[in-house]
């Protein structure tokens, strides 16, 4: 069986008045590739900050000892479209994943440059390793971001909107590296894009305050609907496509 990694056990979070999740209960063991789903504002990335400990929660999360402190968890934000242009490079970025592990003003060992080396080559990203952010596309962002995400070994990878910058060359490149990655650690993605998504994923978490969690990749329109994720339908195929309701 796999090994659980964390436990919610009917958390809540809340802004003041408004409650962004309500008693939301969620096991993640270390093979899991969840899809976080659900519509805008529903609380999804509240969610991923109250696993995080970003925000406060009622109700409890139990980590398996592991995860204890938040060291063996990574996470990839949402990108900013904001300004990229400060003097970091590749390398830079993908190091400054160790901080939190070493301490802010600790230096970077031969060691800690080699590990960088390596999953800026596991990520493709090996003629950019000296390249200012400035210099790359969305998706070449979006692996760096990923590569300071995963160079601390985590054991659980918190994903936010991770393709939305992707370019579509990457986009079925990018799943693949997910893939590969779901091998080693377990996967939690809050995407909008759902027809892509249910490709790689292999469960559901419908967040819509409350959350529901479905336990295949395959989930129908009316499954959705009785969550409360009023969302598109999933569909497969060879063609892409998007099935819309009557109207």
């Amino acid at each position: 069986m796999p090994e659980p990694l964390l436990d919610l056990v009917s958390v809540s979070v809340s802004y003041g008045e408004f409650k962004a999740i309500e008693n939301a209960s969620l096991r993640v063991t270390s093979s899991d590739f969840i899809g976080v789903i659900g519509p805008n504002g529903g609380g999804k990335t509240s969610l991923l900050k109250a696993i995080l400990g970003l925000v406060p929660i009622s109700g409890k999360i139990v980590f398996s000892p592991e995860l204890q402190g938040g060291k063996k968890i990574g996470y990839l934000p949402q990108i900013s479209t904001g300004d990229h242009s400060f003097p970091l490079t590749v390398t830079d970025v993908i190091l400054s994943g160790l901080m939190m592990h070493k301490g802010l003003f600790s230096g970077m060992s031969a060691a800690d440059r080699r590990k960088a080396a390596g999953v800026i080559d596991e990520l493709g990203l090996r003629e950019l390793s000296d390249s200012p952010l400035s210099e790359l596309s969305g998706g070449q962002l979006q692996r760096v971001f990923l590569g300071r995400a995963v160079i601390g070994d985590p054991k659980l990878l918190l994903l936010d909107e991770p393709g939305n910058f992707v370019d579509s060359n990457f986009e079925n490149d990018f799943y693949e590296k997910l893939r590969i990655l779901n091998s080693r650690m377990a996967i939690l993605m809050v995407s909008h894009d759902i027809g892509i998504i249910s490709s790689h994923v292999r469960s559901f978490a419908c967040v819509n305050r409350k959350l529901h969690y479905h336990p295949s990749a395959e989930i129908t329109n009316e499954q959705l609907l009785g969550y409360g994720c009023p969302i598109q339908l999933i569909t497969h195929g060879e063609v892409p496509h998007t099935v819309l309701k009557k109207h």
